[in-house]
């Protein structure tokens, strides 16, 4: 039995959903101790043990230790299925968290699967649904794994009660390499700036600030943002939020940046961050945005040949999924050929190793 520490890298709950995703797709058996250590309230927390319970469902696995504020757990995987499947974090969650711990799974299902999860779909400290939606759904067809992404209902803090199908049709269950080194040209910025429970203001505030921004810094590249809002009496949420993701279409890849609203932020610094985190993460040349510089890593590890990855950060979470990647694929081979300092862009060199099922 692999053991690993939760406590190394970032320290949170990353090591967690890496772990898992891998564990259940390799059939091997873990420990995890000291599970998020570094955080205020280590433990699992409810979106956590949601984490835990699907990849679980998917991969027919057993776990000894799951119970909220549990630091160690032992996950015992069987075989992965295809279905429809259904989990709800009961809180507002991270539904996109969860879905970073399933993917890779859902990659290598027999058959159609469909995944519906309840929770927060725009919270703190997680990628935003809209991210995942028009963003990291293009990077996943990269290497060959499509997915659809339904959003029936937002989920905001502290109300949570959002609803997400994640559908994958056609599983691969064989990823090929994909060079997503350096962006090239910006071709068009698109964006989706919300408001929900909210006066229809909030979401176009957000929308021209963020267009205002990015017309200053690159000029005359075709911009085109929309606005989601509902009419009060047809509003579906069960609480208030706002937020903002926009993206870039360049050559050779797409990224993108987000913000959200808080209670006290102008919707004009929301539009602004959102447009800011977009820009200062173009201006590095490379292929992959800060998120996407993690969370792709799983995919070039397990996919067939070579992949060519260039991120605009490492991040603490990049770096650490590089170290769970290595403790348990022990024959994937990822160098770093440029870069490799924290919060710095880079480009590194994945060898996978054509996992297939």
């Amino acid at each position: 039995m692999i053991v690993i520490d939760g406590s190394i890298g970032e320290g949170g709950g990353q090591i967690l959903r890496t772990s898992l995703a891998l564990a259940a797709l390799l059939g091997k058996e873990i420990r995890i101790i000291n599970i998020r250590a570094k955080r205020p309230r280590p433990g699992l927390q409810r979106q956590h043990m949601v984490s835990v319970q699907a990849v679980a469902e998917l991969s027919g696995a057993k776990v000894d230790g799951l119970h909220l504020g549990s630091t160690e757990i032992v996950f015992r995987p069987g075989s992965i299925r295809s279905g429809t499947f259904r989990f709800n974090i009961g809180t507002a969650g991270s539904v996109t968290l969860v879905m970073q711990a399933i993917l890779p799974v859902m990659a290598f299902a027999p058959g159609p699967i469909i995944v519906e999860i309840r929770g927060g779909t725009d919270v703190p400290w997680s990628p935003p649904i809209d991210y995942m939606r028009f963003v990291f759904s293009h990077l996943l067809e990269k290497f060959g794994f499509s997915i659809d992404i339904v959003v029936r209902r937002r989920g905001h803090y502290p109300r949570g009660g959002g609803i997400v199908v994640v559908n994958a049709p056609n599983p691969p269950r064989m990823l090929r390499s994909a060079i997503l080194k350096e962006r090239g040209e910006i071709r068009a910025i698109e964006g989706l700036s919300h408001a929900v429970r909210l006066p229809r203001h909030v979401a176009e505030r957000q929308a021209r600030s963020a267009e205002e921004y990015l017309r200053n810094k690159l000029g005359n590249i075709p911009i085109r943002i929309n606005t989601e809002w509902y009419e009060p009496s047809r509003d579906p949420h069960l609480g208030p939020g706002s937020g903002i993701v926009v993206w870039a279409y360049t050559r050779n890849s797409i990224l993108g940046g987000d913000s959200l609203g808080a209670k006290g932020k102008r919707a004009e610094v929301v539009g602004q961050e959102a447009a800011q985190r977009l820009y200062e993460d173009l201006i590095t040349g490379k292929a992959l945005d800060r998120h996407a510089s993690d969370m792709v890593l799983v995919y070039a590890a397990l996919a067939c040949g070579e992949s060519i990855l260039g991120g605009s950060r490492l991040t603490m979470h990049a770096w650490t999924n590089v170290k769970i990647l290595e403790q348990l694929i022990p024959n994937v081979r990822i160098e770093f050929i440029e870069g490799g300092e924290l919060n710095k862009s880079f480009i590194v060199r994945v060898k996978g190793i054509c996992f297939q099922r």
